[in-house]
């Protein structure tokens, strides 16, 4: 059984992640998603990105935070944040079969983003029907 709390927090630049999160809702369901909730780094300073997300952490209980870049600031924030707060992770390079995954596993796994991620990793490809070589 999914629940309506979320768990994890998805961390990206522009609307990407809200963009994320709806595309969850719309193949897993609204229930699924609500197990995240969106964070944007828009208008948001070095300061005021740490704060801001520390809040979501805190206001959501999340156990994971998805950022889009490895370097990016979101990251960097997510990071900083990890370092103070037991339990946290953050995966970076988030994609949507990793927030699938992560939202259909079961409530309660303790480490619900490490198939999540493998899941992440083996959905990129490269179809090359009819591609032509340069």
């Amino acid at each position: 059984m999914m629940s309506s709390e979320p768990r994890a927090i998805v961390a990206a630049h522009g609307d990407l992640a809200d963009g994320l999160v709806s595309a969850v809702s719309r193949v897993a369901g609204a229930a699924a998603a609500a197990r995240l909730q969106p964070f944007s780094n828009a208008s948001l300073g070095g300061a005021e990105l740490v704060d801001a997300m520390r809040d979501a952490v805190n206001s959501t209980a999340a156990q994971v935070v998805f950022t889009d870049l490895p370097a990016g600031s979101c990251t960097i924030a997510a990071r900083r944040i990890a370092r103070e707060t037991p339990g946290l992770a953050v995966v970076c390079g988030v994609n949507l079969p990793l927030l699938l995954s992560f939202v259909m596993a079961p409530v309660g796994e303790p480490v619900a983003w490490h198939p999540a991620v493998d899941k992440a990793r083996s959905a990129i490809c490269i179809a090359e029907e009819g591609a032509r070589a340069n």
